[in-house]
């Protein structure tokens, strides 16, 4: 009753505006004694604090109350907190990693025995209280970096040295970062033996399976599964990324959220002692490991498979072998070899000669090596300005890279790429549910939206949904962060795109009602809206065109975007090949950029809109030109002009124009001869452009140090040298080029 009564107090009280009353230091604030001077500190903080903002006032209070070690008024300001949140029931407690501690520290004072204990035993009661979902949410507030949280702490201290008399803002920061850092460093190292005892006795788990494939490899295999008799669906993920963290943290939620959660690793990788050999096996050892599955007397007999990257391809490649037990897919920023990696329409992307030596050096990863950003960015570098083929990459390196030069003998979509993922009619016959999320930020839309459209192709009526939003390629598996490259993210787009799948799953598996967000096939958050749109096909994204044409400016202007043709108008382009000044120039890396680089080549610009206008779907468009030479890689660039002087990206396309007819056979061009280039399969659109903004369009030659060089002689560029480039590339691109853009 007295603690009912107590809380109905809290509530109650109509708190003031932080006040500003400068607070005496009684004794130096230093590093040496902080443990000291902060709970006196927090006393003198607690005799004048008042927040007329409710949340703020008790999220500070209950800090102040566990700095001066009132832990249980801190239990009770914590409970007030709730009480006006009123938080999603799905979630954990907000800030129970807080209570768990001061319950400790109380129970510590009243049984006089050690705070380890009391520790342990609290979170033994606290967590069990807990259903699986919110337990294996609950853990990751007891996680986080001690050393960060001390650098926190000093620079803090930092911030108010050699000061005799402090702010209460001042103070309330120095007391909040120890209050954190002095809480964590208590029941950190407590918490990871009590988790595995929570852990143990939810799940049945298994570290040390191994599946043997039909050709005799042995795959590494962990899975975990809630300690109930009844056969489960199990969601599988398959991954040459061996963390075994990783790994147990994928299975370990999908065993929470009610399934079987089973993470297996590529032949070669974890405890497999096979070759490794990315790429080459894994749809038939995947196959191998859902057939395994499905054998399991805790299994029933149906399979999901999820993930994102690399482990979205292997969910294709798996579907290439048709294993009975796969039941549905969820795939992610999913890359399609061959197509978006190692190159992109043709054009080899230099970031992924790094990742053979990442995922293929050694059973785990090579995090030391990949990390190593300064040997990457130092070889683009030193290959750029050398002149040197492309080819000579590893000598340059001074380190072979077999599986790079391997790829580098396969730079047409031939036998190599295509037997690794379904083709043509095999997609007619890919009858399961497919859920796959990508973003406008993603460097794989390329990789999902080819599978998505040849899925559509070949089965129109397939069960396949697609997701986008202003998301990167981590997303899918890391959260969405405040800002992604650079732009903020419309609140509508901040999801949790994890529990949407599981939420897809649990539709697919269990018969629950499928998000609503899936409202249908497509479905895209329209940036700068703040809303979701949806349509059955990629084609209805749009209710209309918008064909713009690419014509030179008036009166030696700069070059525009018109709506109507200039057939006799070019506007001419020259790249010298031998040049290559621009080496240590830095590339853009966000998203939101006052001017755009010159490397991205001419630039077109369109009239204000004179109303919002908001761009849906894929941009199409032809490009016509005369060039000098035997071949070139075009890329071209999307972007929002603001009426801030602000360009946004909005989409790219590249393309080497010797595959824009048949990415399987190269066909050269006819030099000084007029010929189209075509402008497909290119990335969505999904943004309300604003009255006054502008539309802007980038078309350039490639020639930057982080991308293959084609110089047009007509030989195989990975065999090019600076001495094949000759005279310098021209082109000219005529007044009847037009790109066309989906408007809703």
């Amino acid at each position: 009753m007295r603690y009912c009564l107590a809380l109905l107090l809290l509530l109650l009280c109509v708190p003031f505006m932080a006040r500003a009353t400068d607070i005496p230091l009684h004794a130096p604030l230093q590093a040496n004694n902080v443990d000291r001077v902060v709970p006196t500190l927090a006393r003198q903080v607690m005799a004048d604090f008042h927040d007329e903002d409710k949340q703020r006032h008790f999220g500070t209070l209950f800090r102040l109350q566990m700095a001066t070690g009132d832990y249980a008024q801190a239990v009770q300001s914590i409970h007030a907190l709730r009480a006006l949140r009123a938080d999603d029931a799905t979630q954990p407690p907000v800030f129970f990693q807080y209570e768990t501690y001061a319950l400790a520290k109380i129970r510590e004072a009243s049984t006089h025995t050690t705070f380890a204990h009391t520790w342990r035993t609290t979170f033994a009661e606290r967590f069990a209280a807990l259903d699986d979902r919110t337990a294996q949410q609950a853990e990751f507030a007891f996680g986080g970096y001690l050393p960060r949280m001390r650098d926190d702490l000093d620079k803090a201290l930092a911030n108010i040295a050699g000061k005799q008399r402090l702010t209460q803002a001042e103070a309330i920061d120095v007391i909040r970062a120890w209050q954190v850092h002095a809480a964590y460093r208590a029941f950190q190292p407590l918490f990871a033996d009590a988790l595995a005892q929570d852990d143990a006795r939810r799940y049945a788990i298994d570290r040390s399976a191994l599946v043997r494939t039909p050709d005799n490899a042995n795959l590494a295999v962990l899975t975990v599964r809630p300690r109930v008799a009844t056969p489960l669906p199990t969601l599988l993920t398959f991954t040459i990324y061996a963390n075994d963290d990783w790994a147990w943290a994928d299975a370990k939620k999908m065993a929470a959220y009610g399934y079987v959660g089973v993470v297996a690793y590529s032949r070669g990788k974890g405890r497999s002692t096979d070759a490794i050999a990315p790429y080459t096996h894994d749809g038939a050892d995947a196959a191998a490991v859902i057939d395994w599955v499905a054998q399991q007397s805790w299994s029933d007999g149906r399979v999901g498979m999820y993930g994102g990257s690399y482990s979205g391809f292997t969910q294709w490649a798996a579907l290439k072998q048709r294993p009975k037990a796969l039941k549905a897919i969820a795939t992610s920023a999913t890359v399609a070899p061959g197509i978006d990696v190692p190159m992109e329409g043709g054009v080899f992307l230099n970031f992924i000669y790094a990742w053979p030596a990442y995922t293929a050096s050694n059973r785990t990863l090579n995090d030391a090596t990949y990390g190593d950003t300064a040997r990457w960015a130092g070889l683009d570098r030193n290959l750029y300005s050398s002149g040197r083929a492309y080819r000579e990459l590893p000598a340059i390196d001074g380190s072979p890279n077999p599986l790079f030069s391997e790829w580098l003998r396969h730079p047409a979509y031939d036998d190599y790429w295509q037997r690794l993922i379904p083709q043509n009619e095999a997609f007619a016959d890919i009858d399961i549910p497919v859920l796959a999320t990508t973003g406008y930020f993603d460097g794989a839309q390329i990789g999902v939206l080819h599978y998505f459209r040849e899925h559509l192709k070949h089965h129109p009526d397939a069960d396949h949904t697609l997701l986008i939003g202003p998301y990167q390629h981590l997303s899918m598996q890391t959260g969405v962060p405040p800002t992604v490259q650079g732009y903020t993210p419309d609140a509508v787009a901040r999801i949790d795109l994890q529990a949407l799948r599981l939420a897809w799953f649990d539709h697919v598996f269990k018969g629950a009602p499928k998000p609503a967000l899936l409202a249908d096939r497509v479905n895209w958050q329209v940036m700068g809206a703040n809303t979701w749109r949806h349509a059955h096909t990629l084609d209805a994204m749009p209710t209309q065109a918008l064909k713009l044409h690419l014509v030179a400016g008036t009166d030696d202007g700069p070059p525009q975007l018109a709506a109507q043709s200039q057939p006799h108008a070019v506007v001419t382009q020259r790249i010298d090949f031998t040049d290559r000044s621009d080496a240590a120039k830095p590339l853009p890396e966000d998203s939101v950029h006052m001017q755009l680089d010159p490397r991205a080549g001419l630039v077109f610009t369109s009239a204000p809109m004179t109303q919002d206008t908001e761009l849906a779907g894929a941009f199409q468009g032809v490009l016509d030109f005369s060039i000098n030479k035997h071949d070139a890689d075009i890329a071209i660039g999307i972007y929002e002009l603001n009426a801030q002087g602000e360009y946004l990206d909005l989409g790219w396309w590249l393309q080497r124009a010797s595959y824009n007819a048949d990415r399987r056979h190269r066909q050269l061009l006819n030099p000084n001869v007029p010929q189209q280039l075509e402008v497909k399969d290119t990335r969505l659109l999904g943004r309300k452009l604003v009255a006054g903004s502008r539309l802007v369009v980038s078309l350039g030659v490639v020639k930057q140090a982080d991308l293959q060089l084609n110089l047009g002689s007509g030989k195989e560029p990975a065999d090019e040298s600076i001495a094949d480039a000759g005279e310098p590339m021209q082109i000219h691109w005529y007044g009847t080029s037009y790109l066309e853009f989906g408007v809703h």
